[in-house]
C-alpha cells in the first residue's frame, strides 16, 4: 500500500489509543459510532477518487474498499498507528484493495491535497478535533481539488435540541473533550460550526440521520452545481 510521510508536527497525539480505540468504543457507545459512520457508506459505490480525513483505525476505509473496487483512496491522519492499523484492516479486505488506497501522514490543519478529481470527502468523527477557523481553513484548502458535484460524509457528535438528551449531550461532550484532551493533549473544547463552514463553501446537506436522541449525525453534503 502506497504511503506518503511528512516530517513530525506539533498535533495531539493518538498514537497511545490506536490499538485500544475500537473498544474504546464499544465500551463507551456500543455499536452506535460505527452504524453512524457507516450510514451512507452504500451510497458511496460510484465514487472514482476519496479524500479520507482522519479515519482512525480505518474502520470507513476498510469498509468503502469492501463495496466499491473501483475507487482510489487518499487516507490522511496525523498519527502514525492510527494508519498502520487502516493499512491493516484494508490488507484484510483483498490482495487489491491494498492497491486502492495511499495512507497519507499529515497535519490535516495544515494538509493540501495535490489531485483535483476527489469526488467524495469523508470526515468521521475527526471535525471535533478542530476549531472553527481550522475547520474553515480545512474546507478552503480542499475545495479546489475537488469535482464540480463532490460528496462529503460527515459523522459527528452533537447537542441535542430538546430535552434530558440535550442536558446530557452538553455534559457528555464536555467529558469527552476533558478526557481526550488528558489522553491526547487535544486543546478544542467544543465542536466547531462545520455545517456553516460547508454552507459557506458550496455545500448543501442532502441527508440526515440521527441517533441516540441527537447526540449523533450522519450527514450527506453535495457540491452545489453553479
Amino acid at each position: 500500500m502506497p504511503s506518503h510521510e511528512t516530517p513530525h508536527f506539533d498535533s495531539p497525539n493518538f498514537n497511545p489509543l490506536a490499538r485500544i480505540y475500537r473498544w474504546m468504543e464499544y465500551l463507551s457507545f456500543g455499536p452506535m459510532l460505527e452504524r453512524c459512520r457507516f450510514r451512507f457508506v452504500t451510497q458511496c459505490r460510484d465514487a472514482q477518487n476519496a479524500l479520507i480525513l482522519g479515519d482512525g483505525d480505518g474502520r470507513f476505509t476498510a469498509r468503502l474498499v469492501s463495496i466499491n473496487a473501483n475507487i482510489q483512496i487518499d487516507a490522511v491522519d496525523a498519527s502514525t498507528s492510527m494508519l498502520s492499523q487502516l493499512r491493516k484492516r484494508v490488507d484484510r479486505v483483498s490482495p487489491q484493495a491494498s492497491q486502492q488506497v495511499r495512507t497519507v501522514h499529515d497535519d490535516l490543519r495544515r494538509f493540501s491535497p495535490t489531485g483535483t478529481d476527489y469526488d467524495l470527502v469523508a470526515s468521521h468523527f475527526f471535525l471535533d478535533c478542530l476549531t472553527d477557523d481550522e475547520v474553515e481553513d480545512l474546507i478552503e484548502r480542499i475545495s479546489p481539488h475537488l469535482t464540480q458535484r463532490a460528496r462529503w460524509l460527515v459523522s459527528e457528535f452533537a447537542i441535542p435540541r430538546a430535552g434530558l438528551w440535550r442536558i446530557c449531550g452538553r455534559w457528555l461532550i464536555r467529558f469527552l473533550y476533558f478526557a481526550f484532551a488528558k489522553m491526547t493533549h487535544l486543546q478544542v473544547k467544543e465542536i466547531p460550526d462545520y455545517a456553516g463552514a460547508l454552507s459557506r463553501h458550496g455545500f448543501e446537506r442532502r441527508e440526515q440521520a440521527e441517533f441516540l436522541g441527537g447526540l449523533l449525525v450522519a450527514e450527506m453534503w453535495e457540491r452545489k452545481v453553479l
